[in-house]
């Protein structure tokens, strides 16, 4: 299952939901956090954006990444450019572990946020979209130091993504809500039943 939505959707929320059902998930984040610990991977971003995105341990300081490839032209470009195909090969990795498990996980849902504009819908059996009304996304976004109209630019448009989404769930409302239609995907296409509960 790919699990996709727009910033400030909630799909971690979702992906921790799907994890507690007993689902085997990867979040796009996590596989970014770890690539930019690759000694190239380092090297290329400090040398596109210098030393200022470098913390003082030597690792990479997101915040100060995001700040600065948003600023420059093409800085975003170049991270898609240099993560994405590294990001695609460890999901296929990871998707191949899993189903090489015995027994298999229930179920694999790989949290993805530009999943349609990556063109990526077709490497997944069923696309799920969690969405949300834009001045909630917008809160959400904005409590966390961000800045919503610089990224939500990139995304397709939420109803594009709901249209083309296999299942989608409007997230306005609390975190049970959202834990029971997740509970509710996960019965529908799991091998076994939801171990978790839904909230």
């Amino acid at each position: 299952m790919g699990l996709t939505g727009g910033i400030g959707s909630g799909k971690s929320a979702a992906l921790a939901a799907f994890a507690r059902c007993g689902a085997a998930v990867l979040s796009a984040d996590a596989v970014v956090h770890a690539l930019y610990a690759d000694r190239e991977v380092r090297a290329a971003v400090r040398e596109r954006f210098g030393p200022g995105v470098i913390g003082p341990g030597g690792e990479v300081d997101r915040a100060a990444l995001g700040a600065r490839a948003f600023a420059e032209e093409g800085g975003i470009r170049f991270l898609e450019d240099l993560l994405h195909p590294r990001v695609g090969a460890a999901r296929e990795a990871w998707v191949a572990a899993r189903r090489a498990e015995d027994p298999p996980p229930p179920l694999l849902v790989c949290e993805v946020p530009l999943l349609f504009e990556a063109g990526l819908a077709d490497r997944f059996d069923a696309v799920l979209v969690v969405t949300a009304s834009e001045a909630v996304r917008r809160a959400r976004v904005e409590a966390r130091g961000q800045r919503f109209a610089e990224r939500v630019g990139r995304q397709w448009d939420e109803g594009a993504k709901v249209a083309a989404a296999d299942c989608a769930f409007t997230n306005d409302g609390d975190l049970d809500a959202l834990g029971t239609w997740v509970a509710g995907c996960f019965a529908r296409h799991a091998r076994r039943p939801c171990g978790g509960a839904p909230g």
